[in-house]
């Protein structure tokens, strides 16, 4: 199983992050169930542990932490996952 995303690959803008949604739905449909958290309670307790503990997976692969996210927006797009059609 390939990741859609590799320690060192940036992501430069929405449209860049719009792609990588798609590749990362996509590894879903086809991967889903290898995923180590495939129903959504367990990805979205994933994603809050792998946030909060983010600044050591930047320190291991040797980067620095991004300081100028825009961490409202992904915020928002999680929250409007919940009801946008």
């Amino acid at each position: 199983m390939t990741s859609p995303l590799t320690p060192d690959d940036h992501i430069a803008d929405r449209a860049a992050f719009v792609a990588f949604l798609s590749r990362l739905r996509a590894d879903y449909e086809v991967n889903g169930p290898q995923w180590e958290n495939p129903t959504l309670d367990g990805f979205l307790e994933a994603l809050e542990a792998w946030v909060d503990g983010s600044a050591a997976w930047y320190r291991n692969f040797g980067h620095e932490m991004p300081t100028d996210g825009d961490w409202t927006f992904f915020a928002r797009a999680l929250t409007a996952a919940r009801i946008y059609e």
